[in-house]
């Protein structure tokens, strides 16, 4: 019966925390492209294989074997549209890091980062719907909510969209302030962050802890099942191993802050899907240092070992 009821609970966040919470992913994504240049974007262009490879398993492997993923092991429907909802959503700000920590390639991850930010403003509403909608289970609850995918759109580009384009034009037109305030502005963004995220937790802790271990082997499964998609994308198509873990790394890495905003702004703060979102967004960091480790552990190729990232 209690397992049941976590398709019920409705966490509580209201709008005034919900605007926070927006305002603190724009600013991180307003630190991340701080970063970014427009060569990031030539880069790809004139070397669009890696990133071109990434996105593919991004926006389309990623969510396609989620919704054979949720076909095969049926979490409870609220869990199974969270677990779509994550996959719909681009990578996070932290996948440079780890990738730069796994000894990837970090140029490709960068672009990755700010190509697939642009994407996700049309893809990630795209596969909250389709595949959302393909699912009874999860498609009753989308008719519930009555989901507009434009909307979607309209929120994901004033979270992403325009922070982006903000952050590049700084960056390039004010490259002193830049390269001043990029540090400082991502730090107190992500620990702004934490602390709203931790304060919806807190709110709402009793739910947290009565339903964490349902949605924790789905989690477990799922972003394991996102690491081996980037890699083995790349291992396919014959991309040299720094590659391949920036790809593997950006997959796995998925930006379940937006996620946890679309769940408060759009499903009310539906449990299932709120409680797996947030612990997504604990446990991609664990996994994503682990996988680090454990590329580190393995021997790059001899002409490898100098690539400049």
């Amino acid at each position: 019966m209690d397992t049941i009821m976590i398709d019920q609970v409705r966490l509580n966040f209201n709008p005034t925390g919900i605007a926070i919470i927006n305002a603190a992913i724009g600013l991180m994504m307003l630190g991340v492209a701080l970063e970014l240049k427009f060569d990031d974007f030539k880069r790809i262009v004139m070397s669009p294989k890696a990133p071109s490879i990434g996105l593919m398993a991004q926006f389309v492997l990623l969510p396609a074997l989620t919704f054979v993923l949720v076909s095969i092991i049926r979490p409870h429907p609220s869990i199974a549209l969270g677990m779509m909802l994550v996959a719909a959503c681009p990578g996070g700000n932290l996948s440079n890091i780890i990738t730069y920590l796994a000894n990837g390639n970090s140029a490709v991850s960068i672009s990755m980062t700010a190509v697939s930010t642009i994407a996700a403003i049309v893809m990630t509403p795209f596969n909250i719907s389709f595949w959302g909608s393909l699912n009874p289970a999860t498609a009753s609850i989308l008719k519930q909510v009555s989901l507009n995918p434009m909307d979607v759109f309209v929120t994901v580009f004033f979270i992403l969209g325009i922070p982006l384009i903000a952050g590049m034009l700084v960056g390039h037109y004010l490259p002193n302030v830049a390269q001043k305030v990029k540090k400082p502005f991502k730090i107190f963004s992500l620990i702004f962050f934490i602390i709203i995220v931790c304060g919806a937790l807190a709110a709402n802790f009793q739910y947290f802890i009565k339903y964490i271990g349902i949605v924790m082997v789905a989690v477990l499964i799922h972003n394991a099942l996102a690491l081996n998609i980037g890699y083995w994308s790349g291992k396919v198509f014959k991309l040299n191993e720094k590659d391949c873990r920036a790809v593997c790394i950006e997959v796995g890495i998925q930006n379940s802050a937006l996620g946890l905003v679309l769940v408060f702004g759009f499903f009310d703060g539906l449990g299932g899907m709120a409680i797996l979102v947030a612990w997504w967004g604990i446990w991609h960091i664990i996994a994503g240092l682990v996988t680090a480790f454990i590329f580190n552990l393995k021997k790059l190729p001899e002409n490898e070992l100098h690539q400049v990232s």
